[in-house]
């Protein structure tokens, strides 16, 4: 085969066009990476966060690049709110083909130092979130078939330090994923997570700011892998996009861990 051929055919395997996503968390970070990437293979892309500034900024980001999205205020750990959210995607888009269960938070405790409202903060956006997207977003795509990827953690497959809520929420999104996939197999809805280790991202700095430790250090500290680099969001939008296309169309209920080599 020559190369134009095969060049060909691995655009069409990672193409998006025609598909509708919808993606939590989209305002920053490692939810603004995926959105982009979704975008620039040819998904439209409807924007979620609850700061909108930042979504609207993906947004723009989006547009700039010649992609087509739309910004949706939601929190997602409101019932109604997720609800209102798919409506107005649905009558923007018609469809929702990708869903992206993105959003998160973290509250770096142990169990004696976490107050009990900052574990329902972490577990109602982190866990409660993809439980409330995901019923809204499955009705829709049982009519053609899906794919939804949630954002996990390398603290979904193990512990860490002063991050219970984090790592209880995780975890639950992992199993989580499991079980969708299990349920909705037989509609053409593919369920699977993305367990990222540490990512330069905005919450990662919050973090090193709620342990109170020196940036530099944290940074160094968090390299110590076998790629002896942290993250960037774009490395996570990556394993996204290969979970979302054709490429993974027989991959379901499974995780992909991307991060550089840490829980190896």
């Amino acid at each position: 085969m020559d190369s134009p051929n095969i060049r060909k055919r691995a655009g069409e395997l990672l193409s998006l066009e025609g598909k509708v996503a919808l993606v939590t968390g989209a305002g920053s970070g490692i939810g603004r990476a995926i959105a982009i990437r979704l975008a620039e293979v040819g998904a439209a892309v409807a924007v979620l966060d609850r700061n909108g500034d930042g979504g609207r900024e993906t947004v723009s980001l989006i547009e700039r690049a010649g992609g087509n999205a739309s910004f949706i205020s939601c929190d997602v750990s409101s019932a109604a709110q997720c609800h209102e959210a798919v409506e107005r995607a649905i009558v923007s888009y018609g469809r929702i083909d990708i869903l992206c269960n993105n959003a998160g938070i973290t509250v770096r405790k142990d169990v004696v130092a976490l107050e009990e409202g900052e574990w329902d903060a972490v577990l109602d956006v982190t866990l409660k979130g993809v439980y409330l997207m995901s019923r809204e977003v499955i009705p829709y795509m049982i009519r053609q078939g899906g794919a939804i990827v949630n954002t996990g953690s390398g603290w979904s497959l193990k512990g860490g330090p002063k991050a219970a809520a984090y790592c209880a929420a995780k975890a639950g999104v992992l199993n989580l994923t499991r079980a969708m996939a299990i349920d909705f197999g037989k509609h053409n809805i593919r369920v699977n997570c993305v367990c990222p280790g540490d990512v330069d991202t905005p919450m990662l700095a919050s973090e090193c700011r709620q342990l109170e430790e020196n940036p530099e250090q944290f940074m160094k500290e968090a390299a110590q892998r076998p790629l002896a680099r942290v993250g960037t969001p774009d490395d996570v939008a990556n394993a996204v996009l290969f979970l979302a296309s054709d490429m993974a169309k027989w991959i379901t209920g499974t995780s992909l861990v991307v991060d550089g080599g840490g829980i190896a």
